[in-house]
């Protein structure tokens, strides 16, 4: 009896072992540095298709550009910007408000999943393939903490944590001197804005700035939540 015991004990403990391990693969996971793109068009309820360009950026970042095309010539152009990570075998688009895409390696390229990360069963094509391709300028919504410090002025974003230089903006410049209680404050920003990338950087490979469009308010007494 006592060695049935013992055996039962090992058998148990060894499962345990394996739902730990299966439990920690299955969670989110940042992929190797990598920067790639990809860009195609997906189906669309309403409207022609949805020209879709996404970007992965080295840093654990995305930017998502969407253009609805609707007839005549009237498409509308949206943008996001969040963190990307992997678990076994999907892609994790994390937005800003906390909401989640999915997609899933398909050789080459990428297939949107549905809102639960599973496969879309349909005649139609959702799938993204690599392609070369400019970072967008189409504005999204950013919210983070800014600073002015001498000539410089950095963002913090709150929803990925990043700290991004930004470009020059008499504008933000101006919103900022007017909130801040004191020199060098970090003060809270939501403003629509795009990323450009400037000559220079290590191998050549270019400086990412953030651009202030519009919609710029700021507030010194909020913080990222």
């Amino acid at each position: 009896m006592k060695k049935i015991m013992i055996a039962m004990g090992l058998t148990f403990s060894l499962l345990s072992l394996f739902g730990c391990h299966n439990k920690i693969f299955a969670q989110e996971q940042p992929f190797e540095a990598m920067q790639q793109s990809y860009k195609g068009v997906l189906p669309c309820a309403d409207c022609d298709g949805i020209e879709t360009s996404l970007f992965l950026q080295q840093d654990g970042t995305y930017i998502l550009r969407e253009v609805y095309e609707v007839k005549p010539k009237d498409n509308k152009a949206f943008a996001q910007y969040g963190k990307w990570a992997r678990t076994a075998d999907k892609l994790v688009l994390t937005e800003a408000n906390g909401e989640k895409r999915y997609f899933r390696p398909v050789g080459d390229n990428l297939e949107m999943l549905d809102t639960h990360g599973e496969v879309i069963h349909s005649t139609l094509k959702y799938q993204l393939k690599p392609a070369e391709q400019h970072m967008p300028q189409t504005p999204m919504p950013l919210s983070g903490m800014v600073r002015y410090d001498a000539n410089n002025v950095v963002f913090t974003d709150c929803a990925t944590g990043k700290v991004i230089p930004m470009a020059t903006s008499s504008s933000l410049q101006k919103a900022y001197m007017d909130a801040r209680h004191s020199p060098d404050q970090l003060v809270f920003v939501s403003m629509d804005g795009h990323f450009q990338v400037e000559p220079g950087g290590d191998e050549g490979k270019g400086h990412k700035l953030l651009v202030a469009d519009s919609n710029i308010s700021l507030d010194a007494n909020r913080q990222c939540q």
